[in-house]
């Protein structure tokens, strides 16, 4: 739905909103290295502190001597799982990305899990010499780094779950009559395709650095300033049993994973060991640390009937998919079963069917690059469709999408049939059979299509607040800038709503602000934004009724532009900002203020695909070297309706990253595990395949705005939709006639052609 309950959301003169090069409040810093980071932060005095980490895959720490450490000069604290203060420091599992219980255990479910001991001393050298001095007794267990190995008979029994039976959780939705869809079908195609777990490795290392003071302004007790811990506020508030405005939180940069609310202890454990100390002390993660799963491996088994046009009748889906360790997310496994790619086909017999198995092999923290990758199932299934029948791909997927309102709507979605136009004209769309076309340097040509709908996070909620003093528009956010430029975005919407200039808006980091412009990517922006604006509108009005008696005008004559007040009716009679005096009632320091909490009305992406508004889709071509093996991506092809762009820079280059992860993810990345003992073996730069941005073919993008969405001005933002994880692969199928595995690597394509 358009935005038609909020204040302007059908304006048509932008003057900053959608436009480009407008320079980023943040991004000077970015780019000159000032921007610092937690992992960045020091104090003097300061401590240093490291956990014990496990060399198993799955162990309990029986005991521990502590005393040979302990005597070494320069160790200041050790502190075990027994110890009560550390006992007492037990994790909410409702809070987004902390799981249930102690924050240190004497149990490590995974290779390289912090347990049992913390050492605190004056150097990291320090640490790394009394962790080899620690006397400890391990008891190593029978571990599972194979989901498919978890469900087997006699297979070893991890720590439990909720609703767990043995190792795995079963989940299963079924719509419809399976059997009738199947007896309507004139052909079944069944398939398995297996999808690898990825990294989501964040480039700046976890960590906090914290330390107590004597602060006369909060009362009774001491506050606490901590770097490192983003997002957490509320999390360390709760976990210490401390007021939240006890809590000095300042850290400004979180950079690089997107939608990483997920709290490492290396960010919890700071404030306990400083309070121990009387010091400040800093407890980082390493980057070999940091390598967290951004997607969990799934085998995936499909049975898919269909009439002799293409259209789906019956859907029957199984997945085996992994649990990691505990503490691991349900994002891309139980919870993408409530968002399954078939509710926007015409298509309502389903029986969707998933075993989630505990396995030592590690975990998601949140939500990495899900979006939710049950979708590439209908990729293939669609490519496959299309290749028994000899139909275009494209014709597969329109015949079977539904239309706008509901899935028996046969209607078209205007949007999805926009996009479509849009990149078959800049792709030149030729769709040919398996095999069928040699490029002229005797490689095989391979193409691919997929779309999906714009997922945004309506359902978020915000207290946002606009202020005009000294003729300048403060917008306060608590920060933090998560790997993306929402607050940027955000800060565009007040420019427009107040009628400011662009230098005349000032992003105020305040950690104890209530808004933070969070909530997952473009989507959570759009959201955030919309509150926003409803703010930025209310403190418009104000300024205007201030104004009103200096133009002798009505406030509803009057209008605001590049930081001017003005009558609409005779523009020459006009004052700036600066002129503004708030009247008494509302003049608080010399300030105009406004507030707004909220959400956007209801989005049609909460109705899961089975309502359609903004569409994307996605297209690209790739040369096989069948003598080699090597795969090229030679274009991608974008055509994507965010509604309403806000920030095209930000939102382009949030495109060319789902690009890296889609090539990654199924050219080269994959993370691998010794069997025998549990031990990843490729947790560092050197051996885990990322691409670089010198790997990424050609993108053509184009951004259509059909204002469809339900956030700020129609926009629903695009997010991580784009992503995905069999595009490349159902490239190359199209090129070789054969089906590879992700990741396709040269032997495995050269296996696929029966030369391995």
């Amino acid at each position: 739905m358009a935005d038609l309950a909020g204040a302007n959301g059908q304006r048509t003169d932008f003057k900053v909103v959608g436009k480009r090069n407008v320079p980023g409040k943040l991004s000077y810093n970015l780019a000159t290295g000032k921007a610092k980071f937690g992992a960045d932060a020091t104090a003097p005095n300061m401590l240093h502190a490291k956990f014990l980490r496990s060399p198993y895959a799955y162990a309990v720490v029986k005991s521990v001597g502590i005393s040979q450490a302990k005597a070494l000069a320069g160790v200041v604290d050790i502190v075990t799982w027994e110890d009560p203060e550390l006992k007492a420091l037990q994790q909410d599992g409702s809070v987004l990305g902390s799981p249930d219980g102690p924050l240190l255990t004497n149990i490590a479910d995974q290779e390289d899990a912090e347990v049992a001991v913390v050492v605190v001393a004056e150097s990291e050298e320090l640490c790394d010499q009394a962790l080899k001095l620690l006397q400890v007794d391990w008891e190593v267990k029978p571990h599972i780094v194979d989901p498919r190995d978890g469900i087997q008979p006699g297979a070893p029994i991890l720590p439990p779950r909720p609703n767990a039976k043995g190792n795995v959780v079963s989940a299963s939705k079924i719509d419809g009559d399976i059997e009738a869809g199947f007896k309507q079908a004139d052909q079944i195609v069944e398939f398995d395709f297996a999808l690898p777990a990825y990294a989501s490795h964040i480039p700046n290392p976890s960590g906090s650095l914290a330390y107590w003071y004597d602060d006369e302004g909060s009362g009774e007790g001491q506050s606490l300033w901590i770097a490192g811990a983003s997002q957490a506020s509320d999390v360390i508030a709760a976990l210490y049993r401390i007021p939240r405005e006890k809590v000095n939180q300042v850290t400004l940069y979180q950079g690089g994973k997107y939608c990483d609310w997920g709290y490492r202890k290396s960010q919890l454990i700071t404030p306990l060991l400083a309070k121990r100390t009387g010091r400040p002390v800093r407890c980082l993660n390493s980057r070999e640390n940091m390598y967290d799963f951004g997607i969990m491996q799934h085998f995936v088994h499909a049975k898919i009937g269909y009439k002799n046009d293409g259209r789906i009748t019956a859907i029957q889906h199984h997945a085996v998919a992994d649990n990691g360790s505990l503490g691991n997310q349900p994002f891309g496994t139980t919870i993408d079963m409530n968002y399954p790619p078939w509710y926007t086909t015409r298509c309502e017999n389903m029986q969707y069917t998933m075993d989630v198995v505990s396995t030592n092999r590690g975990k998601m923290y949140l939500s990495g690059q899900h979006c939710p990758f049950a979708w590439d199932a209908m990729t293939v299934a669609e490519q496959l469709i299309a290749e028994k029948l000899g139909l275009d791909v494209i014709e597969v997927a329109t015949r079977n999408l539904h239309g706008p309102s509901a899935q028996d709507d046969e209607a078209p979605v205007p949007s999805y049939q926009a996009c479509v136009e849009a990149v078959r004209k800049s792709l030149k769309w030729a769709y040919h059979r398996p095999g069928a076309r040699k490029l002229p340097d005797g490689r095989m040509h391979g193409i691919a299509f997929r779309y999906q709908m714009c997922p945004r996070h309506a359902i978020s909620g915000y207290s946002a607040t606009v202020y005009l003093r000294g003729g300048k528009v403060y917008m306060p956010s608590q920060g933090p800038c998560a790997g993306f430029y929402g607050t940027d975005a955000v800060a565009m919407v007040v420019a427009e709503e107040m009628g400011a200039k662009w230098e005349d808006v000032v992003i105020e980091y305040d950690n104890k602000a209530l808004f933070s412009a969070v909530g997952g990517g473009s989507d959570g922006t759009t959201a955030s934004a919309w509150v926003m604006k409803e703010a930025a509108a209310a403190c418009k009005k104000q300024v205007l009724e201030a104004a009103a008696s200096r133009l002798k005008a009505k406030p509803e004559e009057l209008d605001t532009r590049d930081s001017t007040i003005f009558v609409k009716s005779d523009p020459s009679r006009s004052i700036p900002f600066t002129a503004i005096e708030p009247p008494l009632a509302l003049n608080i320091q010399g300030s105009i203020v406004a507030s707004f909490s909220g959400r956007p009305p209801r989005s049609t992406w909460s109705w899961m695909g089975k309502k359609l508004d903004t569409m994307n889709t996605l297209f690209c071509e790739v040369a096989v070297d069948t003598e080699t093996g090597e795969v090229e991506v030679l274009r991608y092809a974008v055509a994507a309706d965010p509604g309403k762009v806000l920030r095209p820079t930000s939102l382009e280059s949030q495109i060319h990253q789902t690009m890296m992860f889609t090539s990654g993810s199924q050219l080269s990345e994959e993370l691998i595990w010794d069997r025998a003992t549990g031990v990843r073996l490729n947790a560092n730069m050197f051996d885990y395949r990322k691409p670089t941005i010198l790997d990424i073919a050609p993108t053509d993008i184009e951004l259509l705005e059909t204002r469809a969405g339900n956030a700020a001005y129609g926009a629903s933002g695009i997010s991580h939709s784009l992503a995905n994880t069999h595009l490349i692969v159902c490239a190359i199928e199209n090129a070789i006639g054969q089906w590879v595995d992700p990741p396709a690597t040269p032997d495995k394509v050269l296996k696929a052609l029966g030369k391995g």
